[in-house]
């Protein structure tokens, strides 16, 4: 049956639930090796279709197979696929590997690209590169039919769940909530920013910034190149880390994340950086241990974000999002039911498209062989009319039993 092609249907995942991101992050292929990486494993494998969606938290190979996949085919292709992790890496990845087939892996991909199997539930970036991984994979001629349709129904599900759920509405990560409280506090898109740290935290804190418009950054960082690497991305100025207490530019707003086991920002060097200021300045600490010294907080007029208590809200706004996951199963449930009934429909479009041709066939030795005599006999006038019914029937030859297989298809799996 029509269902029973899905089964050809496999998704290798390896994900933050049981490994360690960095781990993950060897099994990365760039999109523009994409093509020369897999095409080989496609054609060495026997695979029909192929698909890499890879992000900081997971690696999913999705592919169609007609034989089975056992432990040793899999060992086989991640074994030919990333050459460059040895035996003890490629045995862990195997023991901990995450194998959907079938059904499974359909809603497998729903929930993935739904977000309900992140890190962080409602984060949406995850519904753009899951399509930007398939456009990917069929720009380099990997994908056919059966990821096609998956992947335009995976994305419609995940737009659903995103736009009739509030699965996505509070922020939860640190650097988003972070920008939402410099939103209310209104910072006008050209005040100072001191950025102090340009670790992974500070950089996509900063580039979010950018993003929304703000524009005047100086970035510190105990090595220099480091911060010269997020300044120019910014646009900003890079100092070394020990440059504070020489700076003398003023600021507006402090987003610190260092790896400091001390308070990097002291109230000596917070005194120095005021400059004679005394209007309320934005402290976002994301530190920890946090890097503003407690005791800057009762001194100066100081709106102090920390760490902390940003984890609080995201906490909280995480349990908000937990209530509408019976919501978003009721949406998966629903759309893995409605791909059941695509995936046949395609079947059997697929195994009646030389139905059309066949029946063309039929009416041109009709015409030319089997009855030729009697039709030469025809006047023109009734030629037309021949043509005419002839025509007309052919379409209802073709329309009707193609909907009546779908039909029973539907009805009977």
């Amino acid at each position: 049956m029509a269902l029973e092609e899905l089964n050809r249907l496999n998704t290798l995942a390896f994900t933050h639930r049981v490994f360690d991101v960095a781990r993950i992050g060897a099994l990365h292929i760039e999109p523009e090796k994409l093509s020369s990486r897999l095409t080989p494993i496609k054609e060495k494998f026997g695979l029909e279709e192929l698909m890499m969606l890879s992000t900081c938290n997971r690696v999913e190979l999705s592919f169609l197979h007609h034989g089975p996949t056992t432990p040793d085919f899999n060992k086989a292709l991640l074994q030919e696929l990333f050459t460059g992790i040895d035996a003890a890496e490629l045995r862990e990845f195997l023991e901990k590997l995450e194998h959907y087939h079938g059904n499974q892996a359909v809603e497998h991909a729903m929930s993935v690209a739904s977000s309900v199997d992140s890190m962080i539930i409602g984060e949406r970036e995850i519904i753009t590169q899951t399509r930007q991984a398939y456009e990917h994979c069929a720009a380099a001629g990997l994908t056919g039919d059966v990821l096609r349709i998956l992947n335009r129904h995976v994305i419609q599900t995940a737009k659903k769940v995103y736009t009739e759920t509030s699965i996505s509405t509070k922020p939860v990560s640190v650097v988003s909530l972070a920008y939402h409280h410099l939103k209310r506090l209104q910072i006008p898109l050209d005040a100072r920013f001191l950025i102090i740290g340009a670790g992974a935290t500070n950089t996509t804190m900063g580039r979010f910034l950018k993003k929304h418009g703000f524009r005047n950054f100086a970035v510190f960082n105990r090595t220099l190149s480091k911060a010269e690497l997020l300044a120019s991305e910014l646009g900003g100025k890079a100092h070394e880390l020990s440059a504070l207490a020489n700076y003398t530019q003023g600021f507006d707003v402090i987003i610190s994340c260092t790896g400091a086991e001390h308070h990097v920002i002291t109230p000596a060097l917070y005194r120095h950086l005021l400059q004679g200021d005394s209007q309320r300045k934005t402290v976002i600490d994301i530190a920890i241990p946090q890097d503003l010294d407690p005791s800057i907080v009762d001194q100066y007029p100081v709106k102090h974000i920390s760490v902390s208590y940003l984890q609080h809200i995201s906490n909280e706004n995480l349990q908000e999002r937990s209530k509408e996951l019976a919501h978003v199963a009721k949406i998966l449930k629903e759309a893995q039911q409605e791909f059941e009934e695509i995936f046949q429909i395609r079947q059997v479009e697929l195994a009646m498209r030389s139905v059309p041709e066949q029946i063309k066939r039929i009416k041109s030795d009709a015409l030319n062989e089997v009855f030729k005599e009697d039709v030469d006999a025809l006047d023109q006038q009734s030629r037309e009319v021949l043509d005419k019914v002839l025509g007309y029937m052919e379409k209802k030859y073709i329309a009707g039993p193609m909907k009546l297989a779908k039909e029973i298809m539907v009805k009977h799996g």
